[in-house]
């Protein structure tokens, strides 16, 4: 339990895939960046090579950890709970699982047919894949893509049997969404008043000329924004909320100092990464408490805190490290996503 929290949590960003977290942190950062330049764009791959390398990296670090230090200490489990039987799949639902497939290969070449062929259907108006609409409308696309297999394999499999079967499924799905959604509206307002007001570019300038006149770095200015960002996620869950409130900050003075919006997007999304494991305001924190207290009434939040934080610490040392070598090679961070904002 202790190295899926740390997989699921603790590499929360690292991905070998564009993830939903992507459009939706690059979202922000975009509305952040044209605080300084209204024409700016932060696309969904800005973080792309960093995060496919740092899923490699991640796993080792919690590898590593989990047979060199929780293991060892944590022992042979002597408890009475019985072991979990695990079934097979049904024959309807490898049927299900069969046609899904089917129906995501199909998805994805038709997407292949549009954006491989020079001048495809699915490129942009200036012929690029990256600029393209599968891209900048990710979501949507990623909507169509996932609720066409679900729908499929509820079919198939028996879950569905009429059209109301499939309305009811998606209504029992939203009500998961409604407290996210009242965030979102509060996220938004407070990134549309901080820009009306002026705020972020004023704070931004000072802080700029503060850090100019500190004469810090980048690698040390790197380092205190995953301190600092590791340190507010343990009192605050989301990793949008907090980026609503603090992108309309950084991103601007990163800029002002010459840095690109996808470099402070990269750093905010390591510092909220590692605490995750050890922050009681994580969303699945409560859960695994639950599961760790199944197996040893005596667990709480003590004893979880206490065999997360060797991986937190790990993978803190392990993501900055990595980082600081992406900079001192140069590496961009995702297609077109450089280090250095050109002013």
């Amino acid at each position: 339990m202790a190295a899926a929290f740390a997989g699921v949590s603790g590499g929360f960003s690292a991905n070998l895939f564009i993830g939903t977290i992507d459009p939706l942190l690059a979202g922000l950062s975009t509305e952040a960046a044209r605080i300084v330049n209204p024409d700016y764009y932060v696309m969904p791959t800005a973080n792309y090579y960093f995060m496919v390398v740092s899923t490699f990296v991640i796993a080792i670090a919690g590898t590593w950890v989990t047979k060199a230090i929780v293991e060892p200490r944590l022992g042979k489990y002597t408890g009475d709970i019985e072991q979990e039987e695990i079934k097979g799949l049904s024959k309807n639902e490898s049927k299900g699982l069969k046609w899904a497939g089917l129906v995501l290969l199909f998805f994805m070449v038709i997407i292949a047919l549009g954006l491989i062929p020079d001048h495809g259907i699915l490129r942009s108006d200036d012929n690029s894949i990256l600029h393209s609409p599968v891209l900048k409308g990710f979501i949507a696309v990623l909507f169509i893509v996932a609720g066409t297999c679900g729908i499929v394999y509820g079919y198939v499999s028996g879950t569905f049997k009429k059209h109301e079967d499939v309305i009811n499924g998606m209504n029992t799905s939203f009500k998961s969404l409604i407290s996210f959604l009242v965030l979102v509206f509060f996220a938004s307002q407070f990134v549309a008043w901080f820009k009306w007001s002026n705020l972020g570019i004023m704070v931004a300038v000072k802080g700029a000329a503060f850090l100019q006149s500190a004469d810090l770095g980048l690698i040390p200015l790197v380092i205190l924004f995953i301190i600092i960002s590791g340190i507010i996620n343990m009192f605050m869950g989301s990793a949008s909320a907090k980026w609503a409130i603090m992108g309309p900050v950084f991103i601007p003075m990163f800029m002002l100092l010459g840095y690109s919006p996808e470099l402070s997007q990269a750093v905010y999304r390591i510092g909220d990464s590692v605490t995750n494991l050890i922050s009681p305001m994580m969303s699945f924190f409560a859960l695994i408490i639950v599961y760790f207290e199944k197996y040893d009434s005596k667990s709480g939040i003590g004893s979880l805190i206490a065999t997360m934080l060797p991986y937190s610490i790990a993978f803190f040392i392990v993501w900055t490290l990595l980082m600081i070598g992406w900079i001192l090679l140069g590496l961009p961070l995702g297609p077109e996503a450089g280090l250095y904002y050109a002013r």
